[in-house]
């Protein structure tokens, strides 16, 4: 497992999936063009460089190119770097035809060559440092986020205060939490609500 600093941006789920099998990182999914029209999840990803910043690792098609170019101009403050994906031809498994242009996408490039892209790119692969304490689901429930009856209002006063998209879900609360804060942070912004 890697180890980033910077959130990574991917177009789809199954590029989501993909990376989570070699990166300990927060993965935000644009959903192809979805991107255009979802203004909260834009938000996010603009909080996101300005922050740890990010690494737009979107395919290399045109569909892709566009998506990066878009997502380049939006976000005009924090740290945006780019993960150029090769021209390999050949289909995912998962499909049964190639895509259009006939080239793998982000879910079909293998581990180790994803690996050294995100080297090339200028990744800021943190190596073994001391372990922070996370936030976790249970660090949640204890703090009335989930699994109580008036949790949903306390989970979105949270996300209100933190200008946060309404409906991440707790799965994608975590990691964009724990990308943004440290644990006493937010135990801090808690209290404060």
């Amino acid at each position: 497992m890697i180890r980033l600093s910077q959130a990574v941006i991917v177009e789809g789920k199954y590029d989501k999936i993909k990376l989570s099998s070699l990166l300990d990182a927060t993965v935000i999914a644009t959903d192809g063009f979805r991107i255009y029209k979802d203004r909260q999840k834009l938000e996010l990803i603009r909080l996101l460089a300005k922050t740890c910043g990010i690494i737009i690792a979107t395919d290399s098609d045109a569909a892709g190119f566009q998506i990066r170019s878009f997502l380049k101009s939006a976000v005009r403050e924090g740290e945006v770097l780019h993960l150029y994906l090769p021209d390999i031809p050949g289909k995912e498994k998962r499909k049964a035809t190639p895509s259009k242009e006939g080239k793998l996408g982000l879910e079909g490039i293998p581990l180790p060559v994803l690996e050294q892209l995100f080297s090339q790119a200028g990744a800021q692969i943190n190596q073994a440092s001391a372990p922070k304490t996370p936030i976790t689901k249970l660090t949640l429930y204890e703090d009335g986020l989930t699994g109580g009856p008036d949790s949903r209002q306390k989970r979105l006063a949270l996300l209100k205060r933190l200008h946060l998209p309404e409906h991440l879900n707790t799965n994608s609360l975590l990691p964009v939490l724990n990308s943004l804060y440290d644990y006493n942070e937010y135990k801090q912004i808690v209290l404060s609500l």
